[in-house]
């Protein structure tokens, strides 16, 4: 009966007032940046590498801002299972600043790629069956929707695919530091949902 399910990765139709059909969507999104970063080479890889430093920089932003507060308040060891999804963040944040530093083409960031990929379906899996089935379970609708207006103002911060010929703002964006991308997707966040964090009740 907790089965999550998953809409497909891009789908602009996942329901929009539910915050889990939201990130479950993103963890799509970043599965096949993935795919897209492996199966490149050159500017392709580059710019594919970009986009997934930038969604996974937002995405965990948002989590951080929207459902780790959630989860440290409502679920049932809930300090504990954020502590837990923190450190495999920053483990992750570890190896993605290392391949932030070196060239797509080297010969070792295919290798770092990938161990940096299996550590974020882990996380991804992780987050699934420890905070989300609860979210759901457990978030009244006015929480879900809530916390789902702050995961689309962060969603608009990380453009997915690329825009040939479209200099938008985001799209510049995604050239400016990691730190900075993830401190303006935190205001972002805080603003769209009045900084209640996704407070229950």
């Amino acid at each position: 009966m907790d089965r999550i399910e998953t809409p497909h990765a891009g789908d602009d139709h996942a329901v929009d007032d539910d915050v889990v059909s939201l990130l479950m969507r993103q963890h799509g999104d970043i599965r096949n940046l993935f795919d897209e970063v492996e199966r490149t080479d050159g500017d392709e890889r580059r710019d594919a590498f970009r986009r997934l430093v930038r969604l996974l920089a937002v995405h965990e932003t948002a989590e951080e801002e929207v459902v780790h507060p959630f989860a440290r308040r409502n679920l049932p060891g809930g300090e504990e299972v954020v502590e837990d999804r923190l450190a495999e963040e920053r483990a992750a944040k570890e190896t993605l600043s290392a391949l932030d530093d070196m060239d797509t083409d080297d010969p070792k960031f295919l290798p770092r790629l990938l161990e940096l990929r299996r550590d974020v379906q882990e996380h991804a899996r992780s987050e699934e069956r420890y905070e989300f089935t609860h979210i759901r379970r457990g978030a009244d609708a006015a929480a879900l929707a809530s916390m789902a207006k702050g995961v689309k103002a962060a969603e608009a911060m990380a453009p997915t695919r690329p825009h040939p010929g479209v200099q938008s703002a985001a799209a510049n964006m995604a050239l400016g530091p990691v730190a900075a991308v993830m401190d303006r997707t935190r205001d972002a966040v805080r603003a769209a949902m009045g900084k209640d964090g996704g407070k229950q009740g």
